[in-house]
């Protein structure tokens, strides 16, 4: 990698360009490469000596006396910068139909100069495309739009943010319940399970964090607490110490595996039901300590495969056999090759996954077909 960065440099310099464009252009190719959680954790450890040791260079060559002496000046400037750039940014995120805070964020968040500001008036300079003095005083421009941006953020989280999450400003609600079962997340997998486990004679106790689905379902007169579920202080008040059950409702991937990690690893006595979002989930999951893991679509996709075959005319029982030899090939398929998931690498960029998924699909597969077929034969016979 340090190869590939240092030749593209010199190739630019060979060109007449600027080494730091070369390396900039190097780096994009290579955290798009299948190399790129490899190289992260090799930098990592030097990655805030660099980025502070760039910082300092740039703060050493600001001309203090010219800051002073054009102060409102280069104030307008900056202000003026974030002010276009926002604007553009904001046509932008309508363009493109981002919605509510979201549109902010994307405005403010982009909205001051880059660092690579810094490398273009040094390539602008040295090329004599414009004089050394306008060159420092769009220096102290760049400097002071960066200088600014965490100000615009905390503006962003105080100000915009308040008046579009109002889940934000809603104080959890004192739990009293004293059911042994604890279902976060009230949607469509939370609410159809709670449903399902009140009519046969379970207490529940439901979390939810969105305080809009809340007056919803207070309305059909359900009881749901407000709160976050992956705060450890509310899940105590939840009663988590004595729970038999933890249901993992909740939408947001990374929550869920927040969510499952903190409970396997402190309440060891509690039965974890989650809900995975995707395969990759599933083995994150597993690696938390869950061995009771739903994917959303799995089961869904399994009984439209079962309408599949009873409208190809295989009749009721034999088309769920064939779905239940499947299935159970399935779940012995993702056992097989669920030590090889590495956390935080998709498995289509783990190599070891690969390789192993192709052998035992090769092993495997053959004999499940075979199985099926012979159902499918056997129900074709029954007619």
């Amino acid at each position: 990698a340090l190869m590939f960065v240092i030749g593209i440099a010199l190739l630019m310099s060979l060109v007449g360009l600027s080494p730091a464009l070369g390396t900039f252009l190097a780096g994009v190719v290579l955290a798009n490469s299948a190399y790129k959680h490899e190289l992260e954790s090799n930098i990592a450890p030097f990655k805030g000596l660099l980025l502070g040791l760039f910082f300092m260079t740039v703060g050493a060559g600001i001309n203090f006396h010219l800051l002073t002496d054009n102060f409102l000046l280069i104030v307008s400037l900056t202000l003026g910068l974030i002010a276009v750039k926002a604007i553009v940014m904001m046509l932008l995120a309508l363009i493109f139909k981002l919605h509510g805070a979201h549109k902010w964020l994307f405005a403010l968040g982009l909205s001051q100069a880059g660092e690579f500001g810094f490398v273009l008036l040094s390539f602008t300079v040295h090329n004599g495309v414009i004089p050394a003095d306008i060159s420092e005083l769009l220096l102290l421009v760049v400097a002071l739009s960066m200088l600014l941006t965490p100000l615009l953020f905390i503006i962003y989280d105080k100000v915009i943010a308040k008046q579009y999450n109002k889940t934000q400003a809603r104080e959890a609600d004192e739990i009293n319940s004293e059911a042994n079962i604890i279902i976060a997340g009230s949607g469509r997998m939370g609410l159809m399970i709670d449903r399902l486990l009140r009519a046969a004679g379970f207490d529940t106790t439901v979390i939810d964090y969105s305080s809009e689905r809340l007056e919803i379902l207070k309305r059909f007169r359900l009881k749901t607490y407000f709160g976050d579920a992956t705060r450890p202080d509310l899940l105590t008040a939840a009663g988590i110490d004595e729970a038999k059950l933890l249901i993992v409702a909740i939408d947001e991937t990374d929550k869920i595996s927040k969510l499952v990690k903190y409970v396997s690893e402190n309440y060891p006595h509690v039965h974890i039901v989650s809900r995975a979002t995707d395969n990759n989930h599933v083995y994150d999951l597993y690696a938390h300590g869950c061995r009771d893991i739903i994917r959303e679509t799995h089961d869904s996709s399994l009984r439209m495969g079962r309408s599949a075959f009873e409208a190809l005319g295989i009749v009721r029982d034999k088309a769920e056999k064939m779905i239940d030899v499947f299935n159970d090939h399935e779940k012995k398929l993702m056992l097989a090759v669920a030590d090889a998931h590495k956390l935080g690498v998709p498995n289509y960029e783990n190599e070891e996954y690969i390789a192993r998924m192709l052998t035992l699909l090769e092993e495997w597969e053959p004999a499940v077909g075979v199985k099926m077929q012979a159902i499918s034969a056997e129900a074709s016979a029954d007619k």
